[in-house]
């Protein structure tokens, strides 16, 4: 377990861009805010690549290159989708993407899965004397 001290707070970063090609669990708002830059980075380099060194594919051989990066993209909206526990379809409305940058996500479990902030995943009265990992 990875814990980095964070403006005094201790803040998790274990399962940070651990499934990325994963259309299942929940992420959080910082996780979905750079992914967008790393795709956009990762498209314009293969576009880059190629237009310098004068390769010219055709359009099936591109679409086949760029298929990993658009598949990276679309699970992790797909789990920011369900961090606010709405289904992955949602990401389709346009300007959604939008507001799952602004929206906090739902407090404790969901449908699809615990809290990935860890608040609101445990009952504390229930867990009394019990050691909780998280904190």
């Amino acid at each position: 377990m990875k814990l980095l001290k964070y403006q005094g707070k201790w803040k998790l970063t274990q399962n940070m861009f651990r499934n990325n090609f994963s259309f299942k669990g929940r992420i959080r708002r910082t996780e979905y805010f750079l992914t967008y830059p790393a795709v956009i980075f990762l498209y314009v380099f293969l576009d880059v690549f190629l237009q310098f060194f004068h390769i010219v594919l055709p359009e099936l051989i591109r679409l086949i290159l760029i298929t990993p990066i658009l598949w990276i993209f679309f699970a992790q909206s797909t789990k920011r989708c369900h961090d606010r526990g709405n289904s992955g379809w949602y990401q389709l409305i346009p300007f959604y993407q939008f507001w799952m940058f602004l929206a906090d996500s739902d407090h404790g479990p969901n449908e699809y899965g615990d809290n990935p902030k860890g608040i609101g995943n445990h009952d504390e009265i229930k867990d009394i004397g019990i050691q909780i990992e998280n904190e």
